[in-house]
């Protein structure tokens, strides 16, 4: 997803910045129609739960009603049917009457011509007060801002005029720009708060790129939180595909990316593809290689299984024959080449676990299990990626387990597997793991359940608590209605939850 803009100059304070000279803030794209399409499908795939923002129709349609507004009061009193200021002022939100200055928005081919009020705008904004009531300002009636698009920049002008923040997936991006270069500091703040809101692995890598560029370091932090912790995720992601090369690279460099070397390297010829595609080249195997330039040596392919390098590396065609032989001999000679490649693999993040029992017991006549469901819900207060849970197991003896794992928020489904594991007779928790890891949002209770099929009778919990601090993470616990084999709070199974936060 490219945004339609470049980073924001701090010149934007002065008159010029919202005519010619702020096209020195935007990248060339940014007038390419089918690049705002591309922009617009790929935030409706990664914001797919999110209302649409009003369209140009839309507001075309509300500077429509509010002209009438005024009009159908003729010399009438029509001020006197508000109350408020804030009302009054809503009236004029693109409204033609007593507009004293005129907006043409939007890249060449996509303009529209918005009026404005230059008193309401200066008061909201220091840029537009600049503009229209500094020492550099101009006498223009008509001003030209291309690197914004229409819906975005209304958006803005709706705050300023309405103070009403209408925001949306397709254009929260825009409108941060807007809102960064006209300094309308809350309305940027609200951005950057549906942003991280709408986080999730399919559009982390999106947002991280674009936090950077607006420096808006907790939106950065959260980013590396979630591509950390659901890697693999991010990585397969298509939002991946259309990062820059800078935030590539340090997305390789991390030390902390919780994915296989394997799925790092596949992530990284599929990013070159797309590169290619917009350099305008084919992308054949040269090309990808080209593109990646010293990116390539920022994969860690000596870390690889041997079997994932030699079935997939060493064929890809990226590598050069000395490189691939090279990488050979790393994993088989005593006296190992010097590589270009890092050879320590990636510390990834240390899972952490919740015990919400105090004790754990066995007795001759339970837990028994006969295929019934053991359920109990939590909630956290902060964000946490849940990786799976910690079992009890046999308590006459080592057996095998039979498990299906799930994972619901809301009765809804959000993560599920069936998964065998093996218990050494001892009242330890044994670890049983999704695919991948699963966010946790916080202040919203979810539901973990199990199944269990193996030997009947295993250890079980007592002494359950209702709140459990792990860290800088607050865990509550509630019985679930799903649990029919007698798991709760006070006692029960499903010890243990495995978490990244």
């Amino acid at each position: 997803m490219c945004l339609s803009a470049g980073p924001i100059s701090q010149s934007s304070s002065s008159s010029s910045s919202s005519s010619s000279s702020s096209s020195s803030a935007r990248c060339s794209s940014c007038y390419d129609p089918a690049c705002c399409l591309r922009r617009r499908i790929m935030a409706a795939e990664l914001f797919p739960t999110k209302k649409l923002l009003p369209s140009i129709q839309q507001y075309q349609q509300q500077n429509r009603t509010n002209n009438n507004t005024a009009a159908a009061q003729g010399c009438c009193n029509w001020q006197g049917l508000y109350p408020t200021i804030r009302e009054r002022n809503s009236v004029m939100f693109n409204n033609e009457m007593m507009a004293d200055v005129h907006f043409v928005v939007g890249p060449p081919g996509g303009t529209q011509r918005v009026p404005g009020h230059k008193y309401v705008l200066a008061v909201g904004s220091s840029v537009f007060h600049a503009m229209f009531y500094g020492e550099l300002a101009e006498d223009q009636e008509e001003i030209r801002i291309p690197d914004v698009e229409p819906p975005s920049f209304l958006a803005m002008l709706k705050y300023i005029y309405c103070d009403e923040i209408d925001l949306c997936a397709d254009t929260v991006l825009a409108t941060l720009y807007a809102a960064k270069k006209y300094i309308v500091p809350h309305l940027a703040r609200a951005c950057v708060n549906f942003l991280e809101t709408s986080l999730s692995a399919k559009n982390a890598c999106v947002l991280l790129s674009q936090s950077c560029l607006f420096e808006e370091p907790d939106l950065t932090q959260r980013c590396w939180e979630v591509i950390d912790a659901q890697a693999e995720l991010a990585l397969r992601s298509e939002g991946f595909c259309d990062i820059d090369t800078q935030t590539l690279e340090s997305i390789l460099r991390r030390e902390t990316l919780n994915a296989k070397e394997m799925v790092v390297f596949e992530a990284a010829l599929n990013w070159a593809e797309a590169e290619c595609q917009r350099q305008d080249l084919s992308p054949t195997i040269e090309n990808r290689r080209l593109v990646l330039g010293k990116a390539i040596y920022l994969i860690r392919i000596p870390t690889m299984v041997l079997e994932d390098f030699a079935n997939g590396a060493a064929q890809s065609g990226v590598l050069t024959l000395n490189e691939t032989n090279d990488i050979f001999l790393w994993y088989t000679a005593a006296k190992k080449p010097d590589l270009l490649f890092c050879t320590k693999p990636r510390k990834g993040l240390a899972p952490q676990r919740c015990h919400r029992f105090q004790s754990c017991a066995y007795r001759s006549n339970q837990w028994r299990y006969r295929g019934r469901c053991d359920s109990i819900q939590f909630a956290v207060d902060k964000r946490v990626f849940i990786a799976g849970f910690g079992l009890y197991g046999s308590s006459c003896g080592s057996a095998e387990y039979n498990a299906k794992i799930e994972l619901k928020r809301q009765g809804v489904p959000m993560a599920q597997r069936i998964i065998k594991y093996f218990s050494d007779g001892s009242s330890n928790t044994f670890p049983v793991f999704f695919d991948y890891p699963v966010q946790i949002e916080p202040d919203t209770f979810y539901t973990a359940s199990v199944v269990l099929d193996g030997n009947e009778l295993s250890y079980f919990g007592q002494e359950g608590m209702t709140e459990v601090q792990c860290g800088k993470v607050t865990f509550q616990f509630q019985c679930s209605s799903d649990s029919t084999n007698g798991t709760g709070v006070q006692g029960g199974q499903i010890p243990e939850l495995i978490f990244y936060a």
